[in-house]
């Protein structure tokens, strides 16, 4: 399987190799277009730029920059075309002082200051070792390296002063290592004094630390644990998990234990879902590998998780913009697919769903939570995530309890909705962004409840809100 699936990569950018790579057309986007419920359409949901957006808790990865495996000025435009508010990036000391005492800024600086540009903030991984000071730079670089070394310790700790100063004015959320996973011990006397440090330098700052998503795993007591007898909960203000299941809603009642039992710390901790995505085919390695997913699951997945985040007031970043060649292999979590040369190809229809959430789903809209509802329909559970923009209700709705699939069909559920109201509403599916008139017969307010008769509903996330709180327009020219 390892075989043919490198085999498929090196066939689909063979063209590259002389230097003849031209954009492909998108089949699967090409799909969804043409595909939707059984319903009157009436135009399209246009998307918003970074720039024009207030605020808003989204955010994209842009990670592994720090060991070139994807090249940021390629895909920097598309970063603020997507519309999210925050962009993750790592800082790779490694990358930055490869002579002892010597910094250079200036690769990291054009993606600090190219997010800026896009009307993105950047938000800061500081990660991984250094070989000058006997520690590595790739995931699942061991922290004891740094951590247990007095040199490393020092040195890193200088790295982490300068940069902090460096890029204060422009950065103020710092995330300390990543997945240092069953490491929590040699990971605390790291998270400890690097979280004292920035608070020193920047006291308005947020750190956020790393920590599995399940409270059960015995380190992140460890960890807590070194941080309440150092007198250090007070440094760590957002402790980031990374929620990697093939059901995206499977993850939450685990998530709600990390909360409980983060918080029973400290009552002020908060949650950051700080990286995760779907893959958009079958891979032999790394996260959710060894299952055939396709473009058409992962926009369904992204959807999923990022309605899921939403509604619990979780800032979520997706992972990633784009495909990221590690050395084995060519990973397809991105939201842009690109080939072995770090070129584009085209952007999946991830990126158009992301685009449609971000867009619409920004500081002005408010999670009311989930909400209560009745159906005869039986064949799947749903969740129905209610929100207010200004007066108006919004809701996002979806059938939750099973992996996303590659089925482009809609059930007609007859559904009432407790304590929602509308006026005139409409139907958004958030993959394509299409529009869709109810028609006055399908719909009714009873009382304080609304009623619908046959929504179309699927495994993916569709919107229903009012039609004056919705951005129409023809079909953008780039679609």
């Amino acid at each position: 399987m390892r075989r043919l699936i490198i085999l498929f990569f090196c066939l689909a950018c063979i063209s590259d190799a002389f230097g003849q790579v031209k954009r492909f057309r998108n089949i699967t986007w090409d799909a969804f277009k043409v595909s939707g419920p059984n319903l009157e359409f009436a135009g399209w949901l246009i998307p918003k730029s970074s720039k024009n957006i207030e605020a808003s808790t989204w955010s994209v990865g842009c990670e592994t920059l720090d060991r070139d495996y994807a090249d940021f000025s390629v895909y920097k435009d598309y970063v603020g075309a997507l519309g999210v508010k925050h962009g993750r990036l790592q800082s790779g000391w490694a990358k930055c002082e490869q002579t002892k005492g010597v910094y250079d800024f200036a690769w990291l600086d054009s993606c600090v200051y190219g997010l800026v540009e896009q009307g993105v903030k950047p938000w800061m991984c500081l990660c991984y070792g250094n070989p000058l000071y006997g520690s590595q730079v790739t995931l699942g670089s061991k922290v004891a390296s740094v951590s247990q070394s007095n040199e490393a310790m020092a040195a890193w700790l200088r790295y982490v002063e300068v940069i902090v100063n460096r890029y204060k004015g422009v950065i103020n959320e710092w995330e300390i290592w990543n997945e240092p996973y069953h490491q929590e011990k040699d990971y605390a006397p790291l998270l400890i004094e690097t979280a004292k440090l920035i608070k020193k330098i920047q006291p308005s700052s947020i750190t956020l630390a790393e920590i599995l998503t399940d409270p059960r795993n015995t380190g992140d007591t460890i960890l807590l644990e070194a941080l309440k007898k150092n007198n250090c909960l007070q440094d760590v203000d957002y402790w980031a998990y990374h929620p990697y299941t093939r059901n995206p809603d499977e993850s939450y009642p685990v998530v709600e234990r990390l909360k409980t039992f983060v918080q029973s710390y400290n009552d002020k901790f908060k949650l950051y879902q700080g990286e995760n995505g779907c893959p958009s085919q079958l891979e032999w390695s790394h996260a959710l590998s060894a299952y055939p997913w396709t473009e058409y699951s992962q926009a369904k997945w992204l959807l999923r998780r990022m309605a899921g985040d939403k509604v619990r007031d979780i800032p979520s970043s997706i992972f990633t913009i784009i495909d990221l060649k590690y050395p084995t292999m060519l990973q397809s979590f991105g939201l842009i697919r690109s080939n072995l040369s770090h070129r584009i190809i085209y952007r999946r229809p991830s990126y158009f769903a992301v685009q449609h959430m971000a867009g619409f789903f920004d500081n002005h809209v408010k999670s009311i939570g989930f909400l209560k509802y009745e159906s005869d329909f039986t064949a799947a559970h749903l969740s129905v995530a209610g929100f207010k923009k200004g007066s108006s209700h919004v809701a996002l709705l979806w059938f939750d309890d099973k992996i996303p699939t590659d089925e482009l069909k809609w059930t007609p559920v007859n559904l009432t909705i407790d304590d929602v109201n509308f006026k005139d509403p409409v139907y958004v599916e958030m993959v394509t962004g299409k529009i869709y008139n109810i028609d006055p017969s399908e719909w009714h307010n009873a009382g304080k409840n609304v009623v619908f008769s046959g929504l179309p509903l699927w495994d993916s996330v569709v919107m229903v809100a009012e039609r004056s709180q919705v951005t129409f327009g023809s079909i953008p020219t780039d679609y």
